[in-house]
């Protein structure tokens, strides 16, 4: 039996006295830490098996577009969105599906899937595009006021011209042809001095302004 000077001992009760004060918070602690780890390792698996099937989906999708088959495309973008909301395919996949219901004349279904897009697409720059083209596709369905609603909120500077361009065809429609001058010389100010890759683009809403709409 092993045997303890007085110094070991004392520093062995000073260590049992400490064990009763703080053992059962270390335990926890170390309890907590086990499962938060083990958690994390959990959700990186789930999110990586989640962009996997997501992605495999939207190929199939892609695929239907090719083909021209949009029941297809559009059961596959609603299966992306109810499943695989986090991901970014679902909100890539409720544009393709709102561009393919705009091409079969069903406005209201397309500014639906936009407006999901607008709503939950994980990238900035789809929620604006998003955005942009849901209040498109309302102002061909003559809802003027909730299209204005979509274009008032900011979006990333190089969208801001686009916005201002639909935004001065909205009130051109609206025969609100003063406040849509005003909207196209915004869009124009926005564009690069210099002549260029914008120029074409440049004359374009110049043409707008000066016919007080679209051209």
């Amino acid at each position: 039996m092993a045997t303890y000077d007085l110094e070991e001992q004392e520093q062995i009760e000073e260590l049992k006295t400490w064990w009763k004060m703080h053992g059962a918070l270390i335990s926890a602690v170390i309890v907590a830490l086990s499962v938060g780890v083990v958690g994390w390792q959990g959700w990186q698996w789930w999110d990586r098996t989640q962009s996997t099937q997501a992605s495999q989906l939207y190929g199939e999708l892609q695929r239907s577009l090719v083909q021209q088959d949009a029941k297809r495309v559009r059961l596959l973008a609603g299966e992306l969105i109810d499943k695989y909301s986090r991901t970014a395919y679902a909100g890539m996949a409720a544009m393709l599906s709102g561009k393919v219901l705009v091409d079969s004349g069903d406005f209201k279904s397309a500014q639906a899937q936009f407006g999901w897009a607008a709503e939950n697409a994980k990238d900035p720059g789809l929620r604006d595009l998003a955005r942009l083209r849901q209040a498109i596709v309302l102002a061909e369905d003559k809802s003027y006021d909730e299209a204005l609603k979509r274009l008032a909120v900011p979006p990333a500077p190089t969208f801001k011209p686009r916005y201002l361009e639909v935004q001065g065809d909205i009130l051109a429609a609206q025969g609100k042809v003063a406040e849509a001058r005003t909207a196209y010389d915004e869009a124009i100010k926005l564009l690069p001095a210099n002549a260029g890759a914008g120029a074409p683009y440049r004359e374009i809403l110049e043409t707008k302004r000066d016919s007080g709409g679209a051209a």
